[in-house]
């Protein structure tokens, strides 16, 4: 089992900045590919972002440019930097987990990830 819990969600004016924090527990973190996805009301849960157990990224198209993911294994955390928020940003942000053995696959279907964070609510105000 693995526990992740996202913290670092608020309110922020557009154009501002946040960062989410995503810490796992459980079992090694390393050997564990991260996602970010979110999800906003009346809408299908969407991918953002996705680090492979190397570090390399894949965004989502609406945040490539904006938002970067990185992950500090020491700490058992991924992060997701969102800047340049929009109003359309505005959504529940999940963290996701699935164990890999190949260390520079990243994974961007929901349907892929075994764990999955509470989520955090980020709302981003015109």
């Amino acid at each position: 089992q693995v526990q992740l819990v996202e913290s670092g969600g608020g309110l922020v004016q557009a154009g501002g900045s946040l960062r989410l924090s995503c810490a796992a527990s459980g079992r090694t973190f390393s050997n564990y590919t991260m996602g970010w996805f979110r999800q906003a009301p009346g809408k299908e849960r969407e991918f953002v972002a996705a680090i492979s157990r190397s570090g390399g990224g894949t965004y989502g198209d609406s945040v490539k440019g904006r938002f970067t993911i990185s992950r500090d294994n020491a700490k058992n955390t991924v992060y997701l930097r969102m800047n340049s928020l929009k109003p359309e940003d505005t959504a529940v942000y999940y963290c996701a987990a699935d164990r890999q053995a190949a260390a520079d696959r990243t994974i961007v279907p929901a349907t892929e990830y075994e764990y999955w964070g509470q989520g955090t609510q980020v709302t981003v105000s015109s």
